[in-house]
């Protein structure tokens, strides 16, 4: 072997390949692509068909783990892709055979954006340990690791990996500062290790972690404990890489990367421009570049079908911006989303401006799911609604933090906040102090009595315990009682090459001979090359929606001044009023989700509830009718 003046190995074919010689101390890698990767980029709309034609050929990689499930996939397998997220560990399994499977739990949320009960918790994390998960990735996103005792018992039963997660987050564009600071990481590093952690995970689920301070990190936590650390960071403010290597220096055990069409932008460094550039130091992979250009290619040929979901609105494919407002790339998309889709996306500067405000308002809370979302939401809702009065509008899942049922933040509650929060609050105006799964009842038997019939196995019953309106709504498409619907159907290649020839004839302006709009049509958004296009598609099914539309639109003509209209688009939750019942002005009639985020839309006067436009699991519009009070006046 040949070294250089810097005693690196000099490189040549034989150590280029999966022949060279073994590194002292190699960086181990988990390949986040199948979860995270799609998640950032393409809001988890991955399908499993477009992972079995890599899952064998990433299994002899050598990945130190693969993460593929947790985090949003259960949910968005289950809402929009038709999916069983159960489904998705057994069938890679029987192609990845060798390489540990990770998920990411977000503790006592478990899968979703509350705190469950013990008992879904434990039957959750159970069902994952034998469907097949071998590493759990457990974060709180207010880092309150009580939140982690039910989790931890059921994973160390099974004797599983339990990977301790402490969510990064910062209030200066550097770590430090009186919060989040270098003690208070080391500090709940300490717990980890008392709750018996086989790992510690730093995850800096937005970029945020700079070069020098993730050296500084990872060099503290080596000298406090010999437990491996892990670092998980995304590519947002463009540090990714530069992070990735000043922990590799500092003595970082793991790191997680994408495969190159996965990665960058919200995503995460790419795994092969790093086992090129350590190859033949003391932490040289060991991977094969050759084998990962194989699995790129591959992934590629499936790209095309996700491109609708990637922001191509901008020409960086980073955003320094995440220093100053610190939101997840996630969060961002969902924000953006929402506000196109109320007509509003000129009030994203304002956004921005309200949304440290709001978070140092409710804690100083670390942005990752759920907190994420009950801020971004808040936000939205404040600069949207906020005007004679502040907090307006204020989601269940902030009345929720406020009282203590996710935890507690990191800093106090601004008090004016809480107090109004809390006003008619069901469970009280005193906020509890104990861990929250101490106070909620179980919840599985009643799901069980509900979904009697309709759930044939416990994993069905705990899907429905997460998710009960689009939980059972799944259940209907999966057992073929409803009819699926075309907008959660796989699409292949072929569709999406004749959306492009399409697409191609109306930029060049080959359609606009058409004439006549025909009835039956679905209208998409449509962002080519930066342009925004509303693009509308034949659809067969389109002309008996809107015939069942325009009937019940005829039925609140008239006299509108009782009709309760959705302030923003999102789904129906539940009524919490039928046809027939009397309401009084400011009663809450109908529970709207938005951004996963639950909002009470209350009734305008006093009068009797005469029609109901839709039922829960609808997805409405902005300004859709959602029933209609006939006034007492």
């Amino acid at each position: 072997m040949k070294f250089d003046k810097h005693g690196v190995l000099e490189i040549t074919k034989m150590n280029y390949d999966s022949a060279r010689p073994k590194a002292k101390n190699p960086i181990k890698i988990q390949d986040v692509s199948l979860r995270d990767g799609h998640q950032s980029l393409f809001a988890t709309r991955g399908r499993t068909e477009d992972m079995i034609p890599v899952a064998k050929m990433m299994d002899d990689i050598g990945f130190y783990s693969v993460e593929m499930w947790g985090g949003a996939t259960f949910d968005v397998m289950h809402r929009f892709l038709n999916e069983d997220p159960w489904e998705r560990i057994k069938t890679l399994k029987k192609y990845m055979t060798k390489t540990p499977f990770s998920m990411l739990l977000r503790g006592q949320n478990v899968v979703g954006y509350r705190n469950y009960a013990d008992d879904v918790v434990e039957a959750f994390v159970q069902r994952a340990c034998d469907n097949g998960i071998d590493i759990f990735r457990v974060f709180d996103a207010l880092n309150d690791f009580r939140n982690f005792q039910t989790v931890v018992k059921v994973i160390k039963k099974n004797n599983k990996h339990f990977q301790g997660t402490i969510c990064y987050s910062l209030t200066e564009p550097r770590m430090g500062g009186k919060t989040y600071n270098l003690n208070y990481y080391l500090e709940k590093a300490k717990q980890l290790e008392d709750l018996g952690a086989d790992t510690i995970c730093i995850k800096d689920m937005a970029g945020l972690i700079a070069p020098y301070d993730a050296y500084n990190l990872v060099k503290a936590l080596k000298e406090q404990t010999d437990i491996p650390i892990h670092l998980h960071t995304h590519f947002t403010s463009g540090m990714g890489d530069l992070t990735l290597f000043k922990a590799i220096e500092a003595g970082v055990d793991i790191i997680d990367t994408c495969m190159a069409p996965y990665a960058y932008r919200t995503s995460h460094p790419a795994v092969e421009p790093l086992v090129i550039s350590l190859l033949g130091t003391n932490r040289d992979s060991g991977l094969n570049v050759k084998k990962l250009a194989e699995i790129d290619k591959e992934m590629e040929k499936v790209i095309p079908k996700y491109k609708q979901f990637l922001d191509n609105t901008k020409n960086a494919i980073i955003d320094t911006n995440v220093i100053l407002h610190q939101t997840p790339g996630g969060m961002l998309s969902n924000l953006v989303n929402q506000l196109r889709q109320m007509d509003a996306l000129d009030k994203l500067d304002e956004v921005f401006e309200e949304l440290p405000k709001v978070r140092k308002q409710l804690g100083q809370v670390p942005l990752v799911t759920p907190t994420s979302q009950i801020v971004g939401i808040q936000t939205v809702n404040n600069v949207l609604f906020d005007k004679d009065e502040t907090y307006s509008n204020i989601t269940e899942q902030v009345k929720d933090l406020c009282f203590g049922l996710y935890g507690k933040t990191t800093l106090p509650i601004d008090e004016k906040v809480r107090k109004k929060a809390l006003k008619n609050y069901p469970r009280g105006q005193t906020p509890i102090t104990t861990r929250p799964g101490d106070i909620l009842k179980p919840e599985l038997p009643k799901i069980k009595k509900e979904v009697k019939g309709l759930a044939k196995n416990i994993d069905d019953e705990i899907l429905c315990a997460l998710y009960p309106v689009t939980g059972k709504r799944f259940l209907n498409w999966k057992y073929g009682l409803e009819k699926v619907p075309n907008d959660v159907k796989a699409i292949t290649l072929e569709d999406v090459q004749k959306e492009q020839e399409l697409i191609k004839k109306a930029l060049s302006g080959g359609l606009t001979t058409k004439k006549v709009k025909p009835a039956n049509t679905r209208a998409f958004d449509v962002y080519v090359d930066g342009e925004y296009f509303n693009v509308e598609v034949a659809d067969p099914n389109a002309k008996q929606r809107e015939i069942v539309i325009k009937k019940k639109e005829e039925i609140t003509t008239g006299n509108d001044t009782g009709n309760l209209l959705a302030p923003i688009p999102g789904m129906i939750i539940e009524y919490k009023k039928n046809v027939g019942d009397e309401v009084k002005a400011g009663d809450t009639v109908v529970v709207l989700e938005a951004m996963k985020m639950f909002n009470n839309l209350d009734a305008s006067c006093d009068g009797v509830i005469t029609n109901i436009n839709h039922k829960a699991g609808d997805s409405v519009s902005k300004g859709s009718i959602l029933c209609y009070i006939k006034s007492k006046k």
